[in-house]
């Protein structure tokens, strides 16, 4: 079993960048305070050499600093001024260098909880088909059917579990891109057969048939995990909104630089909402029915595609359906030897 806990190397390198971070602040400040005070302390001493006047009494000349007569009237005033002014200028300093020094922090909270929000949602497909999978087995083992085929399916989808978790952990450790993604292929045709795969149970239940029309020989510039997470979270939308009796329909086709890839739908359409709005994070239409989703999955598309150099968008909608245009570049060095794509997506 491996432990939960953070490895020592990580746990210093995440103590050094607060250490780093917190003497930034404390030099800032301190910087700043020094030249606040020895401003105010040269501003100070020229209005008061200049408001001064020479002493003319006997044995003083008035030509020293010493020989000179400051009116207390008029000096108290000005350093009570001065000095308030040195310190709200010292708290605007601090406020500022604190509100900077926070945001490395509001960052690392936001990308947690967008972690566990993604990970949440992307484990929801999988977790569905492997509880299908489950029932599946268990039917067929109490009427004493054959059981190994079940079995092996679901070993492979706790390696998809398996390889879904790796991806996010990997995007989110590396600001969601890596080294690697550069050089990543995908078939397009096997990535698409394994995501509707993935979708058969709970399209089944739905009473919806999952069409699938992918070009062959292709190969996308992703990574086939990556791709199938896009895919299956295409399809999930599209079979959520499609009415019993209905399809969905996933089709493609290359050009000299690029792959489209459109997922369409047979739903009432996108009311109450912006088309792009889509694809930030929570955001649903008003035909979206409650619980039945949390504005998560297009995000993520979004995250993906940009991920690769690509994009999505609603190429159209209206009452009679929506399709979702998702496009990545065409692999440069396409590789005939790639991994399978059941093992690779949801």
């Amino acid at each position: 079993m491996t432990s939960s806990r953070s490895s020592p190397s990580v746990v210093v390198s995440d103590r050094m960048r607060v250490q780093r971070s917190a003497l930034r602040v404390a030099l800032s400040v301190a910087l700043a305070s020094v030249a606040i005070v020895v401003l105010i302390t040269v501003i100070a001493v020229a209005v008061i050499f200049t408001g001064s006047r020479p002493d003319d009494r006997p044995g003083h000349h008035g030509a020293l600093w010493s020989d000179r007569v400051v009116d207390l009237g008029d000096v108290v005033p000005l350093i009570i001024v001065l000095g308030t002014v040195g310190l709200v200028a010292l708290s605007l300093v601090a406020w500022y260098v604190a509100r900077r020094s926070a945001l490395p922090l509001a960052e690392a909270l936001r990308v947690q909880r967008a972690f566990v929000a993604d990970a949440s949602h992307e484990l929801r497909t999988p977790l569905t088909t492997l509880t299908s999978r489950i029932q599946l087995a268990r039917h067929r083992a109490e009427r004493g059917g054959d059981v190994l085929a079940a079995l092996g399916d679901l070993r492979r989808d706790a390696a998809v579990m398996d390889d879904v978790l790796t991806d996010l952990l990997l995007a989110a450790d590396t600001a969601g891109t890596r080294a690697e993604d550069s050089e990543a292929v995908a078939a397009v045709a096997s990535v698409v057969a394994a995501s509707a795969d993935a979708l058969q149970f709970r399209a089944a239940d739905a009473g919806v048939a999952i069409v699938t029309d992918a070009p062959r020989n292709v190969d996308a510039a992703a990574e086939p995990t990556a791709l199938g997470r896009a895919l299956v979270a295409l399809l999930d939308n599209a079979v959520r909104h499609s009415p019993p009796g209905g399809a969905v329909t996933v089709s493609g086709r290359a050009t000299a630089r690029m792959v489209e890839l459109r997922v369409t739908d047979e739903g009432t359409g996108i009311t109450g909402v912006d088309p792009d709005r889509l694809f930030e994070r929570f955001v649903r239409s008003e035909t979206e029915a409650p619980r039945r989703g949390f504005g998560l999955g297009l995000a993520l598309v979004r995250d993906i595609a940009a991920r690769f150099g690509g994009h999505v968008s609603v190429e159209r909608t209206s009452p009679q359906g929506t399709t979702f245009l998702l496009v990545l570049p065409v692999a440069r060095h396409p590789n005939p030897t790639a991994r399978p794509a059941s093992s690779a997506v949801l």
